[in-house]
């Protein structure tokens, strides 16, 4: 078992630091070339690996280009093209849904605001980060996905369990410059190291600051269960 720092705040910077040193290049794995192409990478992403939905954009935006054909295309035909992403269906309806809102109240521009993505279809206020910081330049807050999420509950950063309330302990104690990059370091070092279900605790470059580390610890403190 790890020594976390004497704060939140010191762990959480401890932590930026040594996972910048491991992750120099981390930054945004999903393909896009515009804020739609963003827009509609990231809900497409929920609940499904970006490499998944790489290869599905690849033929998806030289087939549509612009909100009018993702409006107007029948849902059957979206949801086909789709179809090896996961709820697939649901996601298609999403897609047409928000471009239909983005063409009528938009001027077919992706919107700016936290307040006016959040009332896209199918988008949250993690989707809603993403496109805010990564199509718009504006951080206002740290994207939780499910690395995150996991990550900063075994670091001991947070206690809570449901994005949003995990997103507000991270705004407190992550220094503000780092909030974009935060993501896009955990989810590296959870895919490369701190995985779900067998983190690879002897090859962690944070084992020594983690209250769930596996060599004396005894409780995955992502999950609440024993190792």
């Amino acid at each position: 078992m790890g020594t976390p720092r004497d704060s939140t705040q010191a762990q959480a910077e401890v932590v930026v630091d040594r996972l910048e040193d491991e992750y120099p290049d981390s930054t945004i794995s999903l393909r896009y070339s515009n804020r739609l192409e963003l827009l509609i990478a990231v809900i497409l992403s929920a609940q499904c690996t970006d490499e998944r939905v790489n290869k599905e954009t690849k033929h998806l935006f030289e087939k549509y280009d612009g909100p009018e054909d993702y409006a107007t295309v029948d849902q059957d035909e979206l949801a086909e093209d789709l179809n090896s992403i996961t709820y697939y269906n649901s996601k298609a309806g999403y897609i047409r849904d928000s471009c239909a809102t983005i063409l009528e109240d938009h001027d077919g521009e992706v919107p700016d605001t936290m307040d006016e993505l959040t009332e896209l279809s199918g988008v949250g206020r993690k989707t809603a980060n993403v496109v805010l910081q990564h199509g718009h330049d504006i951080v206002e807050g740290i994207v939780v996905d499910t690395h995150v999420q996991r990550l900063s509950r075994r670091l001991g950063l947070t206690e809570e369990e449901y994005p949003e309330r995990i997103e507000e302990d991270l705004i407190e104690i992550v220094p503000e410059g780092s909030w974009q990059e935060f993501t896009h370091l955990c989810i590296d070092h959870g895919r490369a190291v701190c995985t779900a279900q067998n983190p690879d605790c002897g090859d962690c470059v944070l084992a020594d600051v983690c209250p769930s580390e596996k060599g004396d610890g005894e409780i995955d403190l992502a999950s609440g269960d024993p190792w």
